[in-house]
């Protein structure tokens, strides 16, 4: 068996590894328990960040380090 790819930061066009795991909501379609996820590299962990946050969706950003989780490509 070969090893795992790489998880891929989320950002359109962006091929980097992500370092950052970005879980967040749409509080006025999803149910608390409805989490999505974005990967994020150092380069766009913070972009990504403020494009969730000037919608006030919650989010939390955690490392990405063990993380298997596939992410949803952003359409930002």
């Amino acid at each position: 068996m070969g090893e795992p790819e790489p998880l891929t930061c989320s950002r359109a066009g962006c091929r980097e590894t992500a370092s950052w795991r970005i879980e967040w909501r749409n509080p006025r379609i999803h149910s608390a328990d409805r989490v999505k996820v974005w990967l994020a590299c150092d380069e766009h962990v913070d972009y990504l960040r403020e494009f969730l946050a000037a919608r006030d969706f919650p989010l939390r950003v955690v490392p990405a380090e063990g993380s298997e989780v596939a992410a949803e490509r952003p359409i930002a």
